[in-house]
């Protein structure tokens, strides 16, 4: 059995309307969209591959955005008849892209650091230049608050992933800018493509970060062990009562979490009152969760038939 009412702890601010949290893609792309020309003004002004490594690194920011607005539109979208779990899966496919468009931009940058190596340039305006790669850097830290602030209270990954790589942008001009004011400090051009290889290396850590994320959410990964805590948390008391419990089954599908349980009653007690305690359970799980959906199914704690359902199923 499973209830979604309200007033049983069901609803929360992640899942009131999914819909509008696509006004903060649209944030994101006009963000992207002017880091990409400051960052790019930058790079022709100075000659810097390190601030054209940041530029190249916001086109995928622009990318993963365009993505998340249309998964954000799809997980939006409430159940039918061919998706009767929802759409919230959507978000890791955008999660996913954005982390693979990373890597590509790693390797991109990589080529270019090495090939400065090889071939030293001087910079030029380098005064301008970081100015310019100030300015985008704290457009980027102002919007990665919002998506990362957003991404939690509404538990959108798509939300949270873009806000991280945004974060990570940050960083990444953080050490960019390092590496010239290093340059200008001590005259040593090749300061500038060296730390652009270390951008991009931490640039793939990051998509190997989200890859992995994406790809535990699309396999159907179990909760977390806080979240599996907080479900046991509400189990113990109920076993207080006499009650017991297996097969505690959950997963993870964007901003909506699944979980099931066998609940052992004693045998004595009639239908109706134990339909009653396992609704109790099955309210008090969504309170502690959050938007979840729960099953429970009812068995008497005295049949050795009940003990068949412990084991996972892995035929």
């Amino acid at each position: 059995m499973s209830h979604n009412q309200p007033g049983n702890g069901t609803h929360n601010p992640g899942n009131q309307d999914r819909g509008a949290l696509t006004r903060f893609a649209w944030l994101s792309i006009g963000a992207a969209v002017a880091t990409i020309s400051l960052k790019t003004g930058a790079y022709y002004l100075t000659g810097s591959v390190g601030l054209l490594s940041d530029a190249v690194e916001s086109v995928v920011n622009l990318i993963g955005a365009g993505m998340a607005l249309w998964m954000l539109s799809i997980a939006a979208r409430p159940p039918d008849e061919s998706h009767m779990h929802g759409h919230s899966k959507a978000e890791y496919f955008s999660s996913g892209l954005e982390g693979l468009l990373i890597l590509i931009a790693a390797v991109s940058i990589g080529f270019t650091a090495v090939e400065r190596l090889i071939h030293p340039k001087e910079l030029e305006q380098l005064g301008i230049g970081l100015v310019v790669s100030i300015a985008a850097s704290i457009i980027n830290l102002v919007v990665a608050q919002v998506l990362l602030k957003a991404g939690k209270k509404h538990n959108s990954i798509t939300l949270e992933a873009d806000g991280q790589h945004l974060m990570t942008d940050v960083w990444t001009s953080t050490g960019v800018l390092g590496g010239i004011g290093l340059v200008v400090l001590t005259g040593w051009n090749i300061l500038d493509p060296l730390v652009a290889l270390a951008v991009a290396a931490n640039i793939v850590w990051t998509a190997f970060q989200l890859l992995k994320r994406s790809t535990a959410g699309l396999m159907d990964a179990s909760l977390s062990s806080q979240e599996l805590g907080k479900i046991e948390k509400v189990l113990a008391a109920y076993r207080e009562k006499g009650i017991e419990f297996h097969a505690l089954r959950s997963r993870q599908a964007a901003a909506r979490r699944f979980v099931s349980v066998h609940v052992l009653v004693p045998g004595h007690w009639t239908v109706h009152y134990a339909h009653y305690v396992a609704e109790d359970i099955e309210a008090d799980i969504r309170q502690e969760l959050g938007d979840t959906v729960v099953f429970t199914h009812l068995e008497p704690v005295e049949d050795e038939i009940s003990l068949h359902d412990i084991p996972l199923d892995r035929d």
